[in-house]
């Protein structure tokens, strides 16, 4: 079944200029960027976009790191493409993470990571909402 991601380029990642090759890992996985805008977040939108991390000691510290340089906010759609981007993605902490993943390959530690995508659909459905309008993305 075809479905959307979101996917989020994170400063550690475009401080280095890794767009480029993040991108063909992604597109080399099958899915396909359907929206792509290059943006300084706000504090507010990193508050917001994070809320779900308001009580954790690491909140504030993740807001700053979101905030301190531009990010790349994107749209995926492919086959499962929740399922199928967190596996593109690896895990958090890079160490752990497969070869060929974005992580394994780009991620500096488990809080510079490069990448973020949504973990559920429904999550999906709000991330995008809060970056893109239906007519920014061209499917």
């Amino acid at each position: 079944m075809t479905e959307r991601t979101f996917s989020i380029i994170k400063p550690d990642a475009t401080r280095r200029n890794l767009t480029g090759k993040i991108n063909a890992v992604i597109e080399d996985a099958g899915l396909r960027i359907v929206a792509q805008r290059r943006i300084r977040m706000t504090e507010g939108q990193a508050r917001k976009f994070y809320e779900v991390h308001a009580a954790r000691p690491f909140y504030g510290e993740l807001v700053e790191f979101m905030t301190s340089e531009p990010v790349v906010v994107q749209v995926l759609e492919g086959a499962n493409a929740v399922a199928k981007y967190r596996e593109v993605m690896g895990a958090t902490n890079p160490a752990d993470a497969a070869p060929g993943t974005i992580r394994k390959l780009y991620a500096e530690s488990v809080g510079e990571n490069s990448v973020h995508g949504s973990d559920s659909q429904e999550n999906a459905a709000l991330e995008i909402a809060q970056f893109f309008t239906e007519a920014d993305i061209v499917g």
